[in-house]
This record gives structure tokens, C-alpha cells and sequence, in this order.
């Protein structure tokens, strides 16, 4: 068979940059160019006017290019492009047919993040549109372009990360050092001076205080949040409305007392800038009296245990929720079960009254028992704190005696020198973790002993504050005594804040405890 004559005719290749164009149409290349700097200082802006003017002028000197625009994102971070508002525009532009060519001076301007770069340059070829790095002189378009554009774009990312761990290890040294810094713009209470040392604004701290005073007369989150929504208070960020958390978070933050917590928080990465609450990932410094204090530490502590209190309402595991709508929620216990006993509007064969019962006895069917505890009238409850406090009244000679003597066997005599050690200790510890910074290992396991040391002072410093606030509590009792001009007759619920703590149903005496110690029984 013979063999067929082949003729083989070569077409050159024609690169075409951006989108098919027939003969009739051939336009200019469509160039727009994508500049950024990566911080707000004088420095940088000068850098960023100077890349605008300089592709400005080169594109106008290609009498075959247009120019589209200059895309500029100023004073962003570009180890992502979620915030990058000019880039995310241009990228738009270019799925609309819009842009044939990109310029920009370097890969790490475009992106420092290997993926966010191969992406989009990825994405755009597709579109035949090529992006030119002029300090590597690679185009994306070219056959080489994608092995330099992914080597060159690793070697970015990897000098972003080792610009993050300078920072990183920049903010532990400070940390080490006790240097504190604290954003003062949305911190209610606290202003900067002139050199930008923290300093009290005494009206937001007045706020503080009365949110501490508030809580420890048995207001909750809500009603907290309600009192100064209702006067017209705003809160740190200036805004009228307030949430729960903005009371939690004022009431357990260590700032208020001259101390300070730095590392609460950590990034998790790098690229997208995530932060996460440190559980222990990374060490924690604790920095005291880094600046004045608006709440005492013994009130702070006074706060931290009632916190602790309300949310742990479970007798004998049962979990209850704290109300603070009556002065007696969260007070009255079974003498049964160990359960709170609940305010319940009863119904009895068409009599109602306001009774207070046993949780356990409410929710019955819900429970593994039957609690055989009885049900007390609200004023029969009422009635037994009344005789507690005018039985109180009526033996305050001996009663003022008995705590007197009392407030003297609380004295913590020892905590001083108990601190003081620690505080020796935790200084010695603090020089070691500078002397050994760069000792990663040895650092953790030496902040794990401060933090050790640490709790071990806020213990000594709780156990002095219980007994400063006992102290406290029976010296309110030997004032309301001496002050009492005769015996009680009605019920008070503000009377009932101050003085009562506890109480106890059992089936034929209620035990009413006082807070300064005391326990008066009531046949009731």
C-alpha cells in the first residue's frame, strides 16, 4: 500500500493576553496595576504614593497599553486577602473582562500567603490574564512562571512567619518584663495621660464601682444592666445599650484592681489571623500593680466568691439557677434533701397564698425521691427572720461580746510575710524566664511554676480576704445592734440582704444564719 503524502504546515503560536478579540477588534492592552503597603507610618505612605506614580508613568510610556486604574490597598496586612477591599475589587474587575494585565512590584505585595497567590494568579490565568511581578521578573503567563511564582511565594509566606515569630517573641519579652499595654479606647474607667500611662477617669469609675456595690447587694447581670440602661449610663464603647456579658466581664476583670493578665488570648494562624483564648496553650504573665486600682482586691474577692456562689447553687449535685428577684432566692435550703426551696404562687381547695417550697417537691416526677419536706408560708418564713434578728436584739450584750471576741481570732497575722515569700520566689522565677529567653522549653516549665506561685498568692490572698469580709460582716452586726433602737415588727427585704445568709427548713424549726456567724433557731 502506498504511503500518503503528508504536508505539515506550522502555525506559530500568538499569545493573547486577556479576552479573544477578532482583527477588527484589537484594542490596547488593558493594564491595571495593584499596589499595597502594609502599615499606616509616614514612611510606608510615602512608599505607596511612590508606586503609584511610578507605574503610572511607565504605563503611559507603552503606546500599545492602556491604563485601567490603580488598585491600592493602604495600610492593610496581606497575609490574606479577606480585608483587602482594592484587591478584591480588581479581581471582579478581571472576571469581568475588564483588565488584560496586572502589574505589581513583588509577590509579597500581591499576597504572603503560598495559597491566596497561586489561587488567584491560578484563577486569573484561566481568564488569559497575566499578572507581572517586576522585582522577580516572572509572568504568570509564562511556561516557567508557575514553578518561580510557587517557589517565590513560599519563600514570602516564609518571611511573614518569621516576621510573626519576631513579633511574637518581641510581645513575650515585653510580656516578661511586666510592660503592659492596654487598649484604653472601649476600657470603662481608665483614660491615658500625656506619656500614655493608664490613669482613672473618676466619672466611668464611679460606673465601675456602682456595678461592684450593686452586685454585691444581690443585683444579677440583668438587673445590673437594667438599672443603667434605665439612668442613661453608657458603657465602655459609649453605647447606651448594655449586655450581660459587659457586667460579667467588668466584674471579673483583674484590671480594675492595678493588676494585669497578659497572653489571655493567642494566634492560632498565622494567614488568617485567628485568636483563641489561651487554655494553657501559651504562658500567661500576671503583672500586679501595673496601674492605680478603682476596686479594692478585698471587694474583688468578695465578688469573685458570690460569682462562684450563684453559679454553683447545686445541693448535693442537683443544679439550680441563682434569681435575685426576692431576697430570700437562692437562700432558704431543705432541712430534707439539701435542695433550695422555691417561691410558688399556691392554690390550696381555692385558697391562694405565696408559699415557699422544696425544688425537689416541685419538680416531683422529675426526681429520683419524694422529698417529705413541708411547705412554709411566705410570711411565716418572713415571720422567722423577724424573731431571728429581735432574739439577736434582745441578748446584743452577750451577742456583741461573742463577736467581738471573734473579729480578734480572724486576724491573719501571717499573711504579709506568706506574700512576700511568694512574691520572692515569683521574681526569681521572672529573672530566670528573661535570662533564658530564648530557652523555649525551660520558659514554659518555668511559667508553669509562676503560675503555681501565682495561684498559690491569690489563695493566701482569698483566705485573707474571707476573713477581712467576716470581720467585716460581724462588725455590720455589732453596728446594726447598737444602733437598733428597739425590736423589729415588719419584714424588710433590705434588712434581709445585710443580715441574713442562710436558712434552714426542717419540719418543726426554721435555723436562720446570720452573716456575721450567727445561728438563731425558730420554732415555726
Amino acid at each position: 500500500m502506498q504511503a500518503l503524502a503528508q504536508n505539515v504546515t506550522v502555525i506559530p503560536a500568538r499569545r493573547r493576553v486577556g479576552s479573544q478579540r477578532t482583527a477588527a477588534q484589537v484594542q490596547k492592552t488593558r493594564v491595571a496595576v495593584y499596589c499595597r503597603v502594609s502599615t499606616d507610618s509616614e514612611e510606608q505612605e510615602t512608599s505607596y504614593e511612590a508606586q503609584v506614580s511610578h507605574y503610572t508613568e511607565f504605563i503611559q510610556s507603552k503606546p500599545e497599553w492602556q491604563m485601567v486604574e490603580v488598585y491600592a490597598d493602604d495600610g492593610i496586612s496581606g497575609t490574606n486577602t479577606a480585608k483587602r477591599d482594592e484587591f478584591n475589587r480588581m479581581i471582579a474587575d478581571c472576571e469581568a473582562g475588564k483588565i488584560d494585565l496586572i502589574l505589581t512590584k513583588s509577590i509579597s505585595r500581591f499576597s504572603r500567603n503560598t495559597l491566596d497567590c497561586l489561587k488567584y494568579t491560578r484563577k486569573l490565568k484561566a481568564l488569559n490574564i497575566a499578572v507581572f511581578f517586576e522585582k522577580e521578573n516572572i509572568n504568570t503567563l509564562d511556561s516557567k512562571g508557575e514553578v518561580l511564582l510557587t517557589i517565590m511565594a513560599s519563600l514570602a509566606q516564609q518571611e511573614s512567619e518569621s516576621l510573626s515569630a519576631n513579633v511574637r517573641m518581641g510581645i513575650q519579652y515585653r510580656n516578661q518584663q511586666g510592660k503592659v499595654q492596654i487598649n484604653h479606647n472601649w476600657f470603662l474607667g481608665y483614660t491615658k495621660d500625656e506619656e500614655g500611662n493608664l490613669v482613672i477617669d473618676p466619672e466611668q469609675a464611679e460606673i465601675v464601682r456602682r456595678i461592684y456595690r450593686e452586685y454585691l447587694e444581690g443585683a444579677s447581670f440583668l438587673q445590673i444592666k437594667r438599672s443603667l440602661e434605665a439612668d442613661g449610663i453608657p458603657n465602655g464603647a459609649g453605647h447606651l445599650k448594655w449586655h450581660e456579658s459587659n457586667i460579667q466581664q467588668i466584674l471579673t476583670n483583674e484590671k480594675y484592681i492595678g493588676d494585669a493578665l497578659l497572653q489571655k488570648t493567642y494566634t492560632v494562624s498565622i494567614l488568617d489571623k485567628k485568636r483563641a483564648a489561651n487554655n494553657g496553650e501559651m504562658p500567661k504573665y500576671y503583672v500586679e500593680g501595673s496601674h492605680e486600682a478603682i476596686i479594692d482586691k478585698d471587694v474583688f474577692m468578695k465578688v469573685k466568691a458570690e460569682i462562684a456562689r450563684r453559679a454553683n447553687l447545686n445541693p448535693d449535685g442537683k443544679r439550680r439557677v441563682y434569681s435575685s428577684k426576692y431576697a430570700l432566692s437562692g437562700m432558704v435550703f431543705c432541712g430534707h434533701c439539701g435542695d433550695i426551696y422555691r417561691r410558688v404562687k399556691w392554690n390550696n381547695r381555692g385558697c391562694k397564698s405565696t408559699v415557699w417550697r422544696c425544688v425537689s417537691r416541685v419538680l416531683k416526677g422529675q426526681m429520683d425521691f419524694d422529698c417529705p419536706a413541708r411547705t412554709v408560708k411566705e410570711e411565716v418564713l418572713q415571720g422567722a427572720i423577724v424573731t431571728a434578728v429581735n432574739d439577736a436584739y434582745s441578748g446584743r450584750d452577750t451577742v456583741i461580746s461573742l463577736l467581738k471576741k471573734n473579729i480578734q481570732e480572724t486576724v491573719f497575722d501571717d499573711m504579709e510575710a506568706r506574700v512576700a515569700t511568694v512574691d520572692e520566689q515569683l521574681a526569681e522565677l521572672q529573672q530566670q524566664m528573661i535570662d533564658h529567653s530564648g530557652d523555649y522549653a525551660l520558659v514554659d516549665e518555668l511559667g508553669l511554676q509562676a503560675d503555681d506561685l501565682r495561684r498559690t498568692r491569690q489563695d493566701i490572698l482569698a483566705e485573707a480576704a474571707g476573713r477581712t469580709d467576716l470581720q467585716s460582716r460581724m462588725n455590720d452586726m455589732i453596728a446594726f445592734l447598737e444602733e437598733m433602737p428597739e425590736a423589729i415588727t415588719d419584714y424588710s427585704e433590705t434588712l434581709t440582704r445585710r443580715l441574713v445568709d442562710r436558712i434552714t427548713i426542717f419540719d418543726e424549726k426554721i435555723v436562720v444564719e446570720l452573716k456575721s456567724g450567727l445561728e438563731m433557731e425558730v420554732e415555726a
